[in-house]
This record gives C-alpha cells, sequence and structure tokens, in this order.
C-alpha cells in the first residue's frame, strides 16, 4: 500500500527527470558527447528559477530566464572545447566546478532557497502529484514536438550529421565546432529546463541538487532504449523510450527506498542500475547467443563429395 501510495509522486518525478534526460541524450546520442555539465546546468536552473519566484518574477518567465541560462552554460562547454581544443569530457568537468560558485552566488552564498507553493501559481508541485503528472506531461510533449520539428531542419539535421560522422560533415562544409556548440546549448538549456521544474516540484532549490545527475539521465537512456528498440527506433520513439526510462528508474528507485535500503547507499543504487542496463544486452550477447552456423561452403563444401 505504501508503495501504491508514493506511485503518483515517482512517476511525476521521473517525467521531470525523464525531460532532464533528453537532453543528456541529445548530447550523449546524437553529437557523440560526453557532456558532465548536466551535473552543474540543472543546477543552475533550479537555483535561477527558485530565486527568481522568491522576487515575485512570474513563474513562466522564471522558467524560461533558467533555460537561457543552462544554454549560457552548454555554450560555455562547447567553446572550451571547440575553441580551445579541451576534451569534451574534461571541458564538462571543467564548466561543473564553475557551474558550482556561480550556483552559490545565484543563491545569494546560500544552500538552499525554498519556494512557497502557497504564495506561487507553481507548475508542479508534490502536494499535488497528478496535476503535476498532467503538466509535466503536456510539457514533454511539447518539448518532444519542437526537437522533432528542429531536428527535421537543414541546422538540425548538420547537428545529427555532426555527431554521426564529424570528418565527412567537415568535408561537406559543415561548421562542425559551431553545431557541436549549438548542440551542448540546446542539450543544457533543457536540463536547465527540467532543474527549474524540479525546485517547483521539491519547493526548493539546493546547490547539491545537480549530484548524480548524469548517472540518472544516463540510466533512463539506456532503461528507455533497451524497450523503445524492440519497437521501431526513430527519433520520436527514442525520446518517449527516454522518458518511460525516467519514469522506470524512479519507480524503482522508490520501490527500494520502500524496503529498507540505506540513504547512503542510493548513489550506489543509481550506479548499479545503470551497470546493469548497460551490461545485459553484452552479457546476452556474448554468453547466451547461439553461435551462427557457418554456410556449407565455409565448412569445406558437402561431406558426400
Amino acid at each position: 500500500m505504501a508503495f501504491l501510495y508514493a506511485l503518483p509522486g515517482a512517476v511525476a518525478e521521473g517525467l521531470i527527470w525523464g525531460l532532464m534526460a533528453i537532453g543528456v541524450y541529445i548530447s550523449y546520442k546524437i553529437l557523440d558527447i560526453a557532456d558532465l555539465t548536466v551535473d552543474g546546468s540543472i543546477c543552475t536552473g533550479g537555483c535561477v528559477c527558485a530565486v527568481l519566484i522568491s522576487h515575485g518574477v512570474p513563474v513562466w518567465v522564471s522558467v524560461l530566464v533558467s533555460f537561457i541560462a543552462g544554454m549560457l552554460t552548454g555554450v560555455i562547454t562547447g567553446l572550451l572545447h571547440t575553441a580551445l581544443g579541451i576534451p569534451a569530457i574534461l571541458a564538462g568537468i571543467l564548466t561543473q566546478l564553475m557551474l558550482y560558485s556561480i550556483n552559490l552566488s545565484i543563491l545569494g552564498s546560500k544552500s538552499l532557497i525554498a519556494i512557497d507553493p502557497r504564495a506561487n501559481n507553481l507548475l508542479v508541485h508534490m502536494s499535488d502529484n497528478i496535476r503535476s503528472i498532467i503538466v509535466a506531461g503536456g510539457l514533454i510533449v511539447a518539448v518532444i514536438i519542437l526537437l522533432w520539428l528542429f531536428f527535421y531542419t537543414e541546422v538540425g539535421l548538420t547537428l545529427k550529421s555532426t555527431g554521426d560522422n564529424p570528418d565527412m560533415s567537415r568535408a561537406q562544409g559543415i561548421n562542425v565546432k559551431l553545431n557541436k556548440v549549438i548542440g551542448l546549448a540546446i542539450a543544457n538549456g533543457i536540463v536547465a529546463f527540467a532543474g527549474a521544474l524540479l525546485a517547483q516540484y521539491k519547493g526548493s532549490a539546493n546547490i547539491n541538487d545537480g549530484r548524480g545527475a548524469i548517472v540518472i539521465g544516463l540510466a533512463a537512456i539506456f532503461i528507455g532504449l533497451s524497450v523503445s528498440l524492440r519497437i521501431k527506433p526513430n527519433f520520436v520513439v527514442s525520446l518517449i523510450g527516454v522518458i518511460g526510462g525516467g519514469i522506470t528508474y524512479y519507480i524503482v528507485y522508490n520501490f527500494v527506498v520502500l524496503l529498507g535500503l540505506k540513504t547512503d547507499f542510493l548513489k550506489m543504487l543509481s550506479a548499479i542500475i545503470v551497470t546493469i542496463f548497460l551490461a545485459v544486452p553484452y552479457i546476452k550477447s556474448e554468453y547466451f547467443s547461439k553461435p551462427k552456423e557457418l554456410p556449407a561452403e565455409v565448412n569445406g563444401g558437402d561431406s558426400d563429395a
């Protein structure tokens, strides 16, 4: 009964983290960049949103500014990587470190800022999980539609080609460096957008909110893609699968917590979930798939010949 009671909250929070995972999907799957900026940019989105709302700025404006702030974090990582030649994974780590100080400054050197749901008409909040599910679901549908439209424009297609084959794209006259910056900006903008929703849902923004976000994002991606690839792999189905992966992750997460797992082991649980979904396809193909039989010609032809 406790699990069923907690289920709407797990779904609502899973939708928000699934939205964050869409941002990770863009950088990891489309651009082929392991971007660790997200641990900082999701916190940036939450901090900006919480501070603006606490100062009387309308919720929608606060969310929009959070999205723009997230895009700027992606631009920083992109420029560190493309203009200064720093490897992408290290550029993300450097930006993440910078963002800790920036986020602390946004919070006014406090570790937490609360958002009063009674004084503000928040988009989502844990006090009304059903409404939060409906609103978050609607926003996710809008984001997926916008991304689908964007990635079938000329700019979007060049972003895809940049991730698929940067050398070929460069030979075709595509500005690969600019595309990487644009892609990272969009990815981190979506991550910060999710951070703004997360801050509203929890009713606060914390300086440590983003820790481990990349692990949750990857978990949602691999859980979702392991299911969606069984249907028909395309862009929209993959994004829907990522959202489903976020929901599944948080349902499992809440179930294990209700079983009595100590909070000290929650981060390890996240890592184990990702490890399982990364390892299962390999284990299945390596140890459980039947070896293909070679044609008769390769085997030496007909033995009676």
